[in-house]
C-alpha cells in the first residue's frame, strides 16, 4: 500500500494516473451503480422497517465516503439485506417500527456502527477479517436469506401474518393463508417470474437482437427498476390500492436537511451489541466481495483502512 498521506486518502495515489478511458468506465459503472441502486435501496428500507425514502438517502453519501477512503477500486457500498434484517431485530425492540423513534434509533446504530468500524481501523483491528472462516459467514447469510424470504411471503400473499421466530412466522402465514389477496399474489408472483428470467435470459435476449454484448448487460441490469416502472402503472390503471394492494404511497421529493442526531446514552447502550455484530459481519462481508475482486485484476485492499473507509460509509448513511 501506499504511504504517506495516499495511505488514508487512497484517491491521492490512484488518480494520479486517471484518464479520459478510466473516466468513461466509471461513468458507465456509476449508471449501473445507480440504477440497481434505486430499488435496493428502497426495498431494503422496508426491509429494516423505514420509510422507502430513508433507503434512497442513505445511498447517497456513503457512496461519496467510501470513494475517499476505500481502497478497493471496484466495491460498492450501500444498504444491504442482511445489515436491513439485523436492524430490523435490533431497532424493533426499542421502539415501534413506522414512529419518529425506531427512525431515530435506525439512525444511532448506523452512527454507532460507523463509529466501531472506525475505531477498529484506527486500532488496528483488519486481521478480524481472517477470524471469521468464510462456511461460518455464509452460513449466517444463508440463514439470513431463508429468513428474510419467510418474512416476505405475507406481503406477496397481502395478509398479516407476524411472529418472533421462524417456527411462529411459518404458523401464522399458514393461519393466515386462506385471506391472501389474489391482485397482490399475482402482482408479487409476477413480478419475481420477471426478475429470475431478467437475471438469465434478457441479455442473450437483446444480444440476438443485435444489441451489442455491454449495452445488452447494462439494459438487463436495470431489469429492477423497469418492474418497478410496470408495476406503478399497472397499480395507477388497475386501480390496485382500492383492490386491496398494500401501494408504498407518496414519497417525499428533495431531499432531508441536515440535523444533528439526538444522544440517548440509554439508546446507545442498549443497541451498542447489535451494532458491533453488524459491524463485524457488514465488514467480514465487504472485505470478502473486496478480496475477490481485487484479486482478479491483480491489486490489494488493505483491510484496516477498509474499516476506516465503512465506518465513514456508515456516519454519512445517519
Amino acid at each position: 500500500m501506499n504511504g504517506g498521506p495516499a495511505r488514508f486518502l487512497p484517491p491521492l495515489a490512484w488518480l494520479r494516473g486517471y484518464d479520459g478511458t478510466t473516466l468513461a468506465s466509471d461513468l458507465l459503472a456509476a449508471v449501473i451503480v445507480t440504477i440497481m441502486l434505486i430499488p435496493q435501496s428502497l426495498a431494503y428500507a422496508l426491509l429494516a422497517g423505514l420509510p422507502p425514502e430513508m433507503g434512497l438517502y442513505a445511498s447517497i453519501l456513503p457512496l461519496v465516503a467510501y470513494a475517499l477512503f476505500g481502497t478497493s477500486r471496484t466495491l460498492s457500498v450501500g444498504p444491504v439485506a442482511v445489515a436491513s434484517l439485523m436492524t430490523a431485530a435490533a431497532v424493533g425492540k426499542v421502539a415501534q417500527a413506522g414512529t419518529a423513534d425506531y427512525a431515530s434509533a435506525a439512525v444511532a446504530m448506523a452512527l454507532m456502527s460507523g463509529l466501531m468500524l472506525a475505531a477498529m481501523g484506527l486500532l488496528r483491528f483488519g486481521a478480524l477479517s481472517n477470524l471469521l472462516s468464510h462456511p461460518v459467514v455464509s452460513g449466517f447469510i444463508t440463514a439470513s436469506g431463508i429468513i428474510i424470504a419467510m418474512s416476505q411471503l405475507r406481503h406477496i400473499l397481502g395478509i398479516h401474518a407476524h411472529g418472533e421466530t421462524l417456527l411462529d412466522l411459518g404458523h401464522s402465514l399458514l393461519v393466515h393463508l386462506a385471506d391472501f389477496n389474489a391482485v397482490t399474489l399475482g402482482t408479487g408472483t409476477a413480478a419475481l417470474l420477471f426478475l429470475f428470467w431478467v437475471r438469465r435470459g434478457l441479455a442473450p435476449l437483446l444480444a440476438r437482437t443485435g444489441l451489442s454484448e455491454t449495452a445488452a448487460g447494462m439494459v438487463a441490469k436495470a431489469g429492477p427498476v423497469l418492474i418497478i416502472v410496470l408495476t406503478t402503472v399497472a397499480s395507477y390503471l388497475g386501480g390496485f390500492e382500492a383492490r386491496g394492494v398494500a401501494i408504498v404511497g407518496a414519497v417525499p421529493s428533495g431531499l432531508p436537511a441536515f440535523s444533528t442526531p439526538v444522544f440517548d446514552a440509554e439508546l446507545w447502550s442498549e443497541l451498542a451489541v447489535s451494532a458491533l455484530l453488524v459491524s463485524i459481519i457488514g465488514f467480514v462481508e465487504s472485505v470478502s466481495v473486496g478480496r475477490t475482486l481485487a484479486a482478479k485484476r491483480r491489486q490489494a485492499i488493505d483491510a484496516n483502512q477498509e474499516l476506516i473507509a465503512l465506518g465513514a460509509a456508515n456516519v454519512a448513511s445517519g
